[in-house]
């Protein structure tokens, strides 16, 4: 079954996570996606795994072809050229200003091919003070506001997971597909930006009216209070969090399943207000009660409480969880040199045009002969 961009086509000339990641979106979903990459060496996250394949690479190129092109020769920049002469897309997340110096400007590039739907993906911005300097994704972390929000600023720790790099994948994506269907109405492409500055600042959105609203500065803390959410460690010193919101009947229920129905009436968290004000005393408490049994134990009377709670999984745990595994996240797709790579699929489902995994991420340069 054709998939929901079936005969669109997409040049990619992006590296590491951001543009790669939108790109995958869109081959996902049907679309062609080439991917222009310098000969050799190609994205430099072929070069990040230990053995022939790069987990890195592997993670974000699937469903795509690879042609290797040198850009600043004559006869590279002439191919790239002849394949966006055609293009429905261009993803580009090389520093502001890097195409451009090519010749594969916006100007030139939309007055050969009309159609084309040009998205540029920079580190703060195509212009502005910052527009030069290198943007990478814990830079746009912590200068967008949201590493203020997972870690404590007097003693900062940065994060495990590309939070920005995926980020403003999700939002290159979100303006490309409104510029195809802008297209349909119009005949004409259009110019796409966004960048890791600007993405990360929109995802905060929240916790930045909150503030403008009431002029205080919000820190890790602030949403754990409000939303009342906490996590523990249970007598065999396996981790779980507990989400109780402002729900009376999430608080009276942890309350009874905790032996101590008394807090219900108690001056110092009787209500969600007071609860936000004492949270750490509350969270004192229930870390002596969840110390006393495992994990497991826990969860079970949680659950059938119905408060809501869940094990906070290592990746080991996760793929190993029966409802991920109904779910069938885990995926083994093919790779052209005959080997299965273990993949995690698409987050969404589309019952009449459905996201597929078709193949692996391509060989360096192995759709150059299709020029």
């Amino acid at each position: 079954m054709a998939g929901a961009l079936d005969g669109i086509r997409v040049i990619e000339i992006a590296g590491y996570i951001s543009g790669p990641y939108a790109g995958m979106m869109l081959a996902d979903m049907g679309a062609e996606v080439i991917k222009i990459e310098p000969p050799e060496r190609g994205d430099p996250f072929r070069r990040w795994g230990s053995g022939r394949l790069s987990p890195n690479f592997e993670a974000l190129n699937r469903n795509k072809r690879s042609v290797a092109l040198d850009l600043k020769s004559e006869k590279g920049l002439a191919n790239a050229k002849k394949l966006l002469a055609d293009a429905d897309v261009l993803i580009d997340n090389n520093r502001a200003g890097a195409l451009d110096r090519l010749g594969l400007d916006w100007e030139t590039l939309s007055a050969e091919n009309s159609r084309l739907i040009f998205c540029s993906i920079t580190g703060y911005g195509e212009s502005g003070p910052y527009r030069d300097w290198p943007g990478f994704d814990t830079i746009g972390q912590a200068m967008g506001g949201l590493l203020s929000l997972l870690t404590e600023r007097d003693a900062p720790q940065p994060m495990g997971y590309s939070f920005s790099d995926h980020l403003v994948g999700w939002n290159a994506l979100q303006g490309i597909m409104g510029a195809l269907f802008a297209r349909e109405k119009t005949g004409r492409g259009q110019r796409v930006e966004t960048s890791l500055m600007e993405a990360t600042v929109s995802a905060i959105g929240e916790n930045a009216t909150r503030y403008f609203m009431d002029d205080k500065v919000p820190g890790r803390a602030l949403r754990t209070h409000i939303a009342q959410v906490y996590a523990f460690v249970g007598k065999d010193g396996l981790p779980f969090v507990i989400h109780m919101s402002s729900v009376p009947h999430f608080w009276k229920s942890l309350t009874e399943v905790a032996g101590h129905p008394e807090w219900q009436e108690d001056p110092r968290f009787s209500d969600w207000k007071l609860r936000q004000s004492n949270y750490d005393a509350l969270k004192a408490e229930l870390d002596r009660v969840f110390a006393t049994e495992d994990r497991e134990v826990w969860l079970e009377r949680l659950r059938a409480a119905d408060v809501p709670v869940g094990a906070l999984y290592d990746l080991a745990e996760v793929f190993d969880d029966p409802q991920v595994k109904h779910l069938e996240m885990r995926q083994d797709v093919p790779h052209a040199n005959g080997e299965m790579v273990p993949l995690v699929r698409p987050g969404v489902r589309l019952s009449d045009t459905p996201l597929e995994m078709r193949r692996a991420a391509p060989e360096l340069g192995a759709d150059n002969k299709a020029l």
